[in-house]
């Protein structure tokens, strides 16, 4: 099988896992994340293959939905993949993506390879900007949680358990997370990306303010 095939085979095969999934985290989701990381990966001399699997597969089962296994992403996909005949190497490329991409281990980013930065910026642009907001609040209203509470503040040092079992709300998750992407980017293509889109979070919130104090 060629590698062309086994991309192939990949999107089929997530897009039956995915899609009209409402988190925001559907296929549309990983679709947004395969083509920035290809356009991320033309600046850079990284493997392509590596690049596009790492993407298409990276949430192909998240520790959030599966009850907090952090290796469980990485399982499936190492299953998926030895079933298509792809060469060990490249397996573990992949599975080190997989396990390692999300923002919840930031404190301590094991994320080494090129292709995993490439597809850790991919992924962390999709959660800001307008479509980020998007997702922060689709995400938000599948787990149940409130829009805004003045009378929650954000936790700006939270630790990774904290990230991983959390229940405030999503006007917190800007500043818990989401305003802090624009500078955990990795490569020069995501970091002018994530610029323009910062800025209109930020516009964003000072809208949502603006609106909540009835200043308007």
């Amino acid at each position: 099988m060629t590698k062309l095939e086994i991309i192939k085979k990949t999107i089929e095969y997530v897009k039956s896992k995915s899609e009209g999934e409402g988190s925001g985290h559907d296929w549309w989701h990983i679709f947004r994340v395969w083509n920035n990381a290809k356009l991320i990966s033309k600046g850079e001399n990284s493997d392509q293959f590596i690049v596009e699997l790492g993407a298409l597969l990276h949430d192909i089962a998240d520790y959030k939905f599966n009850k907090g296994d952090e290796e469980i992403g990485g399982k499936v996909s190492k299953e998926w993949l030895k079933d298509l005949n792809v060469e060990d190497k490249d397996i573990v490329a992949v599975v080190h993506i997989v396990n390692n991409v999300s923002f919840k281990s930031e404190a301590n980013n094991k994320i080494k390879s090129l292709e995993g930065k490439i597809v850790q910026d991919a992924d962390r642009l999709d959660a800001i900007g307008a479509i980020g907001i998007a997702r922060c609040f689709a995400y938000g209203g599948y787990k149940g949680h409130s829009i805004y509470d003045p009378n929650i503040k954000p936790n700006l040092n939270m630790t990774k358990e904290e990230y991983k079992s959390q229940k405030g709300t999503q006007i917190n998750h800007f500043y818990e997370k989401l305003l802090l992407l624009k500078d955990l980017m990795n490569t020069q293509t995501a970091k002018e990306i994530a610029k323009e889109r910062h800025e209109f979070m930020e516009k964003y919130l000072e809208e949502f303010f603006a609106e909540w104090e009835d200043r308007k």
